[in-house]
């Protein structure tokens, strides 16, 4: 079956960085575009960053550009999001999904990253 299995997320201090993972199996992870989403406490959810199935090409909500990247390895079926410069706007629980035209969309359960000053 489908599985997304995020980790990775924690205590980090401002200014502080952590690395998020998401493990995938069940799926062709190779063929399919992922993202990170986010979802703060009292907020709706909001993407964060995206990046092509193959890797060739990655997208940034503003407000993280800079700070944040993305990036995969289709060997492992792992994506992951490199977070530095975290401020206490970034505390949320965040989400990794799998989306291919066609195909139903995947979620992980979430990992929690708090940044506390």
């Amino acid at each position: 079956q489908v599985q997304l299995v995020e980790s990775g997320g924690g205590l980090a201090q401002p200014g502080g960085s952590l690395r998020l993972s998401c493990a995938a199996s069940g799926f062709t992870f190779s063929s399919y575009a992922m993202s990170w989403a986010r979802q703060a406490p009292g907020k709706g959810l909001e993407w964060v960053s995206g990046i092509y199935s193959d890797g060739s090409d990655t997208y940034y909500a503003d407000s993280v550009k800079g700070r944040f990247t993305i990036s995969r390895d289709n060997a492992k079926n792992t994506l992951y999001l490199q977070m530095n410069s975290l401020n206490p706007e970034d505390t949320a629980m965040y989400y990794c999904k799998a989306a291919q035209t066609g195909r139903p969309v995947y979620w992980g359960q979430g990992t929690q990253v708090t940044v506390y000053s």
